[in-house]
């Protein structure tokens, strides 16, 4: 048990790739069939739907800045991914993503806070001090610990140079916890 005192009044903040599904390293997702579940991801969401008022996944998503992607596909993947959580049961509120590259004039890119800031403007009853940021890389964790969330990483073969406050296998792992 984790003594955070999460009620319906957190909002769940998850990164997509290496989280919610498997994340493919030095490539991208590009098609809904590309998009392969994590194990127990899509059961998890659900149940954190009965935890936090709202849940939003932020991801940089450079493969659409790259030219590999349009913002059509990139919707096609987030339609899918949302219609599978909701035949479980589950919700995502919204999903914001950062079409950039690294270090565009107007980087929306976590860890930088553009993402979060575009939530809360959509949803102003988001209090970041009242949030958990789930992510695997550095730049994930470093976003919520900037706007002052609790973190959560998810086990990566990444290095990490960045401490959450609380690594655990898999998203269901923190279900459990709750």
């Amino acid at each position: 048990m984790i003594d955070w005192q999460i009620d319906r009044t957190w909002t769940l903040f998850l990164d997509r790739d290496g989280v919610i599904n498997k994340r493919i390293f030095g490539g991208y997702i590009t098609t809904p069939n590309d998009f392969e579940f994590l194990p127990n991801a899509e059961t998890a969401i659900a149940g954190f739907s009965k935890y936090f008022n709202r849940i939003i996944v932020v991801t940089n998503q450079q493969g659409i800045g790259k030219g590999l992607m349009t913002e059509r596909n990139l919707f096609e993947i987030h339609s899918y991914m949302c219609d599978q959580i909701h035949l479980v049961g589950g919700k995502i509120d919204k999903c914001y993503f950062a079409p950039n590259l690294k270090g565009a004039e107007e980087d929306l890119r976590k860890p930088k806070p553009a993402m979060a800031e575009m939530a809360k403007f959509e949803f102003p009853e988001i209090q970041f001090e009242h949030s958990v940021m789930v992510g695997d890389t550095d730049s994930d964790i470093l976003f919520g610990k900037n706007l002052g969330m609790k973190t959560v990483r998810i086990k990566t073969t990444e290095p990490i140079s960045v401490e959450a406050d609380l690594t655990l296998d898999q998203l269901s792992d923190l279900l459990k916890l709750l």
